[in-house]
C-alpha cells in the first residue's frame, strides 16, 4: 500500500516505522523544516509541505495514495487534511489522530475521517478492559453498520459459565466472535464451554449491549454497560 502521513514528528515517524517494516510505501508530509529529518526513516520519502494545501496534495500525488494518516499535534490539521483527502482526491481509506478528546466529535465521516484514534479514549479502554469482570467494555464502533466490538471478561457467578456454546441463543444480532482463554484467541466452538475469566468477544448493535450484559452478568441495581470507546470505523 501507499500509505500518506501528515506530521512528521514523533507520532508520524514511529508510525512510518512500524509501516515501512510491514511493506508498504511512505511519504512523510510537513510543514515544518525542522520536522525534515529524512535520516530518521530513510526508507521513507518525504515532502515539505502544509498538508492543508491542495496544491500541496497534488505534489504528493495522495490521489494514488490508498490510506492518508492525519497524525499533526494540531486537530484542524488533522480535520482539514482529512476532509481534502477524502472529498478532492478520493484516497479510499483516512485515519486521523485526536489530539484533545473535547474535539473528538468533530472527527468522523462529515469530516472525511474514516478511522478516528484518540490515545486519552484508548487508554480508558485499556485501564477499564484490564480492571473490570463482568462489565462490558466497547471496543470499537463501526458507525456505518451500527455495530460495535465489545468485551467482557466473564465473572465466576456468570450463569453461562459450564454452558455449552452451540446451546446459548444470544439477544438480537449478537454475534461472539473469538474467546480469550489463558492468553490464546480461540474461535468459539459450538461444542465448547464457557469458562470462568474467559475473555469474550462479540460484534452487536448498540441496542442488545444492555440485553447482552445481564445475560452474562446479571446483577442488582444498573445494568452492565459498555464503559468505553476507543476508536471509529466508517464502512
Amino acid at each position: 500500500m501507499r500509505v500518506a502521513i501528515a506530521g512528521a514528528g514523533n507520532v508520524g515517524r514511529s508510525i512510518a516505522s512500524e509501516l515501512i517494516v510491514s511493506g508498504h510505501q511512505i511519504l512523510l508530509i510537513d510543514r515544518d523544516p525542522h520536522s525534515i529529518k529524512a535520516e530518521t526513516v530513510p526508507e521513507a520519502d518525504w515532502l515539505l509541505a502544509d498538508a492543508c494545501e491542495l496544491s500541496s496534495l497534488e505534489e504528493a500525488n495522495i490521489d494514488s495514495c490508498d490510506v492518508v494518516i492525519a497524525a499533526t499535534g494540531d486537530d484542524k490539521v488533522n480535520l482539514v487534511t482529512s476532509l481534502l483527502a477524502k472529498t478532492e482526491f478520493g484516497v479510499p481509506r483516512t485515519v486521523a489522530r485526536v489530539n484533545h478528546p473535547k474535539n473528538e466529535w468533530l472527527f468522523n465521516d462529515f469530516w472525511g475521517v474514516d478511522v478516528a484514534v484518540s490515545t486519552p479514549r484508548l487508554m480508558c479502554a485499556l485501564v477499564e478492559e484490564a480492571v473490570t469482570v463482568g462489565d462490558l467494555v466497547r471496543l470499537l464502533t463501526f458507525h456505518e453498520g451500527d455495530a460495535n466490538l465489545v468485551e467482557m471478561t466473564l465473572p465466576e457467578e456468570s450463569p453461562q459459565v459450564g454452558v455449552r456454546i452451540g446451546d446459548i441463543t444470544f439477544p438480537g444480532d449478537v454475534v461472539l466472535v473469538a474467546i480469550i482463554r489463558d492468553g490464546h484467541a480461540r474461535a468459539p466452538d459450538v461444542d465448547g464451554t464457557l469458562e470462568a475469566s474467559d475473555e469474550l468477544l462479540f460484534v452487536t448493535a448498540q441496542s442488545y449491549e444492555k440485553e447482552l450484559g445481564e445475560m452474562l452478568a446479571p446483577r442488582t441495581g444498573n445494568p452492565a454497560v459498555p464503559l468505553a470507546t476507543t476508536a471509529r470505523f466508517n464502512r
